[in-house]
């Protein structure tokens, strides 16, 4: 696997080998040896699936708070997305800026999510299909979320001239501002 730091150097982006003959290919999407050998000592305790049907679905920005925050690990198994986080730990250089990805089952990429980072997703393709594993296990009581299209963060998300699908919660979650994060840089890092 190929480790990559991107512009905010905790989130990285993952390129699995792929193997692949007459028959399709393999890859391995998790190797612990390999994520100890590239400095990443989580451990994944629940994996989760979704399944988007339309293009244009948003799903987030999510996380969990401390105690149960969740470091998470991204892939598309189907179809296309741009994967989205955005740095949500009070006095971390990065605080607000959010760094994207487009995940697709053809390239076959991953994202690690840290801790202290709101994640989320548009599909770029119907019938897409998101497929993570979670640090931690879901606990509805520390799930807090920020607002996708919050101008202050200004994420360029593709599909301008599409109607986005959005949950009735991630259409009233906070502006970054009016978030009271519980992540500090110091508590995370």
């Amino acid at each position: 696997m190929e480790f990559t730091s991107l512009s905010t150097p905790e989130v990285k982006l993952i390129a699995p080998r792929r193997f692949g003959d007459h028959r399709g290919f393999f890859e391995e999407t998790y190797n612990c040896d390999q994520f100890l050998a590239a400095g990443i000592e989580t451990i994944f305790v629940q994996d989760n699936h979704s399944l988007s049907s339309e293009i244009g679905t948003v799903r987030g920005l999510h996380f969990q708070a401390p105690p149960r925050a969740q470091v998470k690990l991204v892939r598309c198994g189907r179809g296309r997305l741009f994967d989205v986080v955005v740095d949500i730990r009070k006095g971390s250089p990065t605080f607000g800026q959010w760094v994207g990805a487009e995940l697709s089952f053809e390239n076959g990429l991953m994202l690690l999510v840290p801790a202290g980072f709101a994640h989320g997703f548009m599909t770029l393709e119907p019938d897409t299909e998101i497929v993570y594993k979670c640090s931690d296990t879901y606990a509805p009581e520390t799930e807090g979320a920020l607002r996708w299209d919050d101008p202050e963060v200004g994420i360029d998300w593709p599909l301008k001239e599409i109607e986005k699908k959005l949950s009735d919660k991630d259409l009233i979650a906070p502006l970054l501002s009016e978030l009271d994060t519980p992540f500090t840089f110091e508590d995370v890092t």
